[in-house]
């Protein structure tokens, strides 16, 4: 199957719409047996998707093994592999206890460290792990406030001075095609863009249909700078795939009443169209001119095979038109004026 690509900000990156995020492959949310995660990224692959993103914090080298491991025999070519930098993996033969929540049979725990050094060894090490010959896109993993709250302080002018300096040199020297952050707040990505020339960011579950504040600067600004979005995480890390149910999450926590009542709201407009509330959140990002690629959570070849299934289905332009309307959507947001399929194939 092939499907549609973007091309990624500026560079010669060519991503598929649909991306196949890694976290999942790393024992992020429950372990994951090897014949299960070959069965899923042969599932991916033979729907057409190209963009795979990895970290070596997902699962202590787990998913960065597994993913180099599957894609090894495959054109090197036809896909575009991103991981990331931040978090240098130190051998760690004890009962780490961040480790066991992953589940990771690797004997390693994660150190955050955004020097130049660091990046460069981060670098080299990601390699050996994907035993791959080349890594495409490299990504700054969680610099800013959401994961390290008033030490960011510190931690980032040393991301910027050193973290950033050895990715600009990894691009310079055409070892990287891309770089960029891939983080959880739009606001540091913005930050960044006054200390480096970026190609892009992963920005996870910030521009979705419960979330539009990055439309005040944020994503202007990366239209105008030749800037490439992945957006990960575009049901909220839940609600918007199973709608306002009882137990929803939002954001990796128990949805509050008025993200509730909100996505209620929005799932009802959805319904007078005759969408169902996932596949318009899928669909949502990808209407933005910035945003090259979008990741939903993938676990399972069931999961996966519900997301194809959203990917296909024809958005009527009048919702996008009604949610505005509604007061439910900012106004600014750029949608289609067409019918279309959440994701081109």
């Amino acid at each position: 199957m092939a499907m549609a690509r973007r091309r990624l900000g500026g560079t010669d990156c060519q991503v598929t719409e649909l991306g196949f995020g890694g976290a999942p492959i790393g024992n992020l949310y429950a372990p994951i047996e090897e014949a299960a995660v070959t069965a899923l990224l042969a599932g991916a692959w033979d729907a057409g998707i190209r963009f795979f993103d990895t970290a070596p914090y997902y699962g202590f080298g787990l998913s960065e093994r597994r993913i180099g491991d599957f894609l090894r025999d495959k054109p090197r070519d036809d896909y575009v592999i991103a991981t990331k930098v931040g978090r240098l993996l130190v051998p760690d033969p004890g009962d780490h206890p961040a480790r066991a929540a992953f589940k990771s049979p690797l004997p390693f725990r994660p150190v955050f460290d955004y020097s130049y050094d660091a990046v460069m060894r981060s670098f080299e090490d990601s390699l050996q792990r994907l035993g791959l010959d080349r890594i495409d896109v490299l990504l700054m993993h969680d610099i800013g406030r959401v994961t390290h709250g008033d030490a960011n302080d510190t931690l980032f002018p040393i991301a910027m001075a050193g973290g950033a300096k050895a990715l600009t040199a990894l691009r310079d020297q055409g070892v990287v095609k891309a770089i960029g952050l891939g983080v959880n707040e739009w606001e540091v990505c913005e930050a960044a863009m006054d200390h480096a020339r970026w190609d892009t960011f992963l920005l996870a579950g910030r521009y979705t249909l419960l979330e539009q504040e990055s439309l005040t600067s944020f994503l202007p600004r990366c239209v105008r700078e030749g800037v490439g979005i992945i957006v990960g995480g575009p049901f909220n890390s839940g609600i918007l795939a199973t709608g306002p149910v009882p137990g929803a999450r939002y954001n990796y926590e128990p949805a509050p009443p008025d993200i509730l009542a909100r996505a209620g709201e929005i799932e009802a407009v959805c319904r007078t169209h005759g969408v169902r509330l996932p596949a318009a959140a899928l669909a949502f990002p990808l209407t933005h001119p910035a945003i090259a690629s979008v990741i939903p959570g993938m676990a399972k070849p069931a999961e996966l095979a519900a997301n194809l299934d959203l990917m296909a289905e024809t958005i009527p332009a009048g919702l996008w038109t009604d949610l505005i309307m509604a007061g439910l959507i900012r106004p600014d947001s750029p949608v289609p004026t067409a019918d279309a399929p959440a994701v081109s194939a």
